[in-house]
């Protein structure tokens, strides 16, 4: 369900017998591509092991309010500020019926109570319970308050009886939950962007960089992942926070982010090389730092791998992306850059004006056409970048 990706679940789990199939919820979400957090309430755990669910979902499992381990942080509410969605499956007629009440005596309560992420719940109790005037009262009040109610089915129950009640099946609640979100342009693709300069080490406290803030990766990085994908940054070093929803691969030299960006691209989509990687490193570092005593120093430096030719010459590669920052002919340069190293795509720039600025202007170069890119900021031109991304690669 290409919707649900990088989308951030927590899924609240009450007492009843059908808290068995959120273990199958569980592993549906996760593969939908959703980080799937747990919360159980005390009666929950007397039909599924927190155990079970940790191991589905990979990701603590929270059952109570307060914990000695995360309060000094305000736990409970931090959780309630991590999630999309909540999805209450099962929600018991007395979990409803305190929700209507507005409740907060467990963890799970105090988190929809304290949380203004959409609520989803999937009720589940017999049949009875289910048309008793109570429980429709309170669903009516919560639907009144915007939450919305998934179900439930209607057939056999555990208890025996025949009716309304079920817990809609796990497939169909996965289908409504990624019902509840735009799909984004770059929804369930792989992508990964390397960012920033490298460090080429002379001796244990110099090194050979350039000027690369970062800040174009980045803003990429960023946009990338609010459409959907799922983002592996690998960055060289920069003063920059990691984008929401963004892996990051920290690395100093070219042959580290070589490394990382081979073993990302054997499970990728979409490569996309921003980084300002050093074209040369020296050829022996020192291994003590260098001592000032001649009037000259002379370094004997040799070629970097060149990154992004490697990842457009792999028998299975990514859908690849160039960066191109020249000082002159911008265009011409980027051009020959494209057919030279066989990219799907390339943004030429102009590194005078844009190196530690928040804002660029770009040429976007395909085999058979361009675009011009801004000016704008460097989030506005990025946006946009996304969107030739998904253009080129639909015409592929």
């Amino acid at each position: 369900m290409k919707s649900l990706s990088t989308r951030r679940v927590l899924l609240g789990i009450t007492g009843g017998i059908a808290a068995y199939k959120s273990a199958e919820l569980t592993r549906l979400l996760v593969k939908a591509g959703a980080e799937v957090r747990v919360v159980m309430t005390h009666a929950a755990t007397e039909f599924i092991t927190p155990l079970t669910l940790q191991a589905l979902s990979g990701n603590r499992v929270h059952t109570e309010l307060l914990d000695a381990d995360a309060e000094a942080g305000m736990g409970h509410i931090e959780l309630a500020r991590w999630p999309d969605l909540i999805l209450i499956a099962p929600a018991s007629a007395d979990f409803i019926a305190r929700l209507a009440a507005g409740r907060a005596s467990d963890i799970l309560s105090t988190l929809v109570l304290a949380s203004k992420a959409p609520l989803a719940i999937a009720p589940a109790m017999n049949q009875a319970m289910w048309s008793n005037t109570a429980t429709q009262e309170n669903l009516h009040i919560l639907r009144q308050r915007g939450a919305r109610v998934f179900g439930p089915g209607s057939g056999e129950q555990a208890c025996g009886d025949v009716g309304p009640g079920r817990m809609t099946e796990p497939q169909e609640l996965l289908e409504l939950s990624a019902a509840l979100f735009d799909t984004g342009l770059l929804a369930g693709l792989k992508v990964t962007i390397t960012a920033g300069p490298t460090q080429e080490a002379i001796d244990p406290v110099r090194y050979i960089s350039n000027r690369s803030s970062g800040k174009m990766g980045y803003a990429l990085a960023a946009e990338a992942a609010a459409a959907g994908a799922i983002v592996t940054l690998i960055s060289g070093p920069v003063a920059l926070a990691t984008p929401d929803r963004v892996n990051r691969i920290d690395v100093l030299s070219a042959d580290e982010m070589l490394a990382a960006s081979l073993s990302s691209v054997q499970d990728c989509d979409i490569f996309i090389g921003v980084a300002a990687v050093a074209d040369y490193r020296p050829e022996q570092v020192a291994a003590q730092k260098i001592k000032k005593s001649a009037d000259s120093l002379q370094l004997n430096l040799v070629k970097n791998p060149d990154i992004i030719a490697t990842i457009a010459g792999l028998e299975n590669r990514p859908f690849t992306v160039g960066f191109a920052a020249e000082t002159n002919d911008i265009e011409d340069f980027g051009a020959q850059k494209l057919q030279r190293k066989k990219l799907d795509l390339l943004f030429a720039n102009d590194a005078r004006a844009t190196l530690g600025s928040d804002s660029i202007a770009a040429i976007a170069l395909w085999p058979a056409g361009r675009a011009e890119l801004g000016p704008a900021s460097k989030r506005a031109v990025a946006l946009r970048m996304v969107e030739i991304i998904r253009e080129r690669l639909d015409a592929r």
